[in-house]
């Protein structure tokens, strides 16, 4: 602690330091000119004229975007399939995580490897597509919920970190009379925030960047999600310049004069901000559930 550090040491902590502070500007600078070409002039940002300072302070891409047709029912949508979605998800997955780690199971290996080989070996989309249709899914919400319930590389992480837990813990339980489903819930889940967290991560950014399946199994513009609603503004990004004008008159605020850059801009701040809030909250047992799969992977 008291030892006096030397010209290398200095030197070298000096140049890990600004290694580190370049590599993280270069991360967070797509952000910070995302951001700040939100709130500038918009044809200042379609001429290319905004750099590193914001200019023309502004909040009308918020204003003119929020205004577009859908918005509030697809960011409904995507915010209930992904609350939904990785609950039942994380349900499903460590409840059969749980029952791999049970030594009576019968068939307990066969099982195990039948699921791990859909991780290899897939039907293919049109097969899915009809198997989907059969059950009735298509134009439904459940088509973000159901296909997705188990996910079976989280199912492997879930499953390695319930087998680190000591069988004594259970084995009291089992004494009480506890089944299956009560020490799953009192005992065992409890024990799993770190990798809970991380896999729940994992599910949540999935379902909320997930554009593919509304493209493929859903018609009705009510159950659009927000990445493909940004999908397809991207795609028609100057008609949707054009709608977002047309409806500035119709309202009889004149027209906004909104440039298709700061639409696309605008779009993908409100699509990547909300999921990118949530990180913070769950660093310390994302990281916690990270080391656990390295450990006993």
């Amino acid at each position: 602690m008291g030892k006096k550090m030397s010209a290398a040491d200095i030197t070298y902590n000096v140049l890990c330091g600004i290694v580190f502070a370049v590599f993280s500007i270069i991360c967070i600078f797509p952000f910070y000119y995302l951001f700040i070409c939100t709130i500038s002039d918009p044809s200042l940002v379609e001429v290319g004229k905004i750099v590193f300072l914001p200019k023309g302070l502004t909040l009308k891409n918020y204003r003119e975007v929020l205004r577009l047709p859908n918005l509030g029912n697809s960011a409904l949508v995507t915010l209930g399939r992904t609350v939904l979605g990785t609950a039942s998800s994380l349900f499903v997955t460590s409840y059969l995580a749980y029952f791999f780690t049970r030594t009576e199971m019968w068939g307990r290996k066969f099982w195990y490897r039948a699921v791990v080989a859909t991780m290899y070996f897939s039907a293919g989309m049109i097969p899915v597509y009809l198997n989907n249709k059969m059950l009735g899914l298509l134009n439904s919400f459940w088509i973000y919920i159901v296909p997705g319930l188990v996910g079976v590389y989280n199912m492997i992480l879930v499953k390695t970190s319930m087998e680190s837990v000591p069988a004594e813990l259970e084995e009291s339980a089992v004494l009480d009379g506890a089944g299956y489903l009560t020490r799953f819930t009192k005992i065992i889940l409890p024990l799993q925030k770190p990798i809970l967290a991380t896999v729940g991560l994992f599910t949540a950014v999935g379902h909320w960047n997930d554009f593919f399946t509304t493209q493929l199994y859903i018609t009705k513009p009510k159950l659009y999600t927000l990445q493909f609603l940004l999908y397809e503004f991207q795609n028609q990004v100057k008609n949707a310049a054009s709608q977002i004008n047309s409806a500035s008159e119709a309202a009889g605020v004149g027209g906004s004069n909104i440039q298709p850059t700061g639409i696309r801009l605008t779009l993908t701040a409100i699509v990547i901000i909300p999921i990118m809030l949530v990180y913070p909250f769950i660093q310390k047992y994302y990281v916690k559930g990270v080391m656990i799969g390295a450990v006993k992977g």
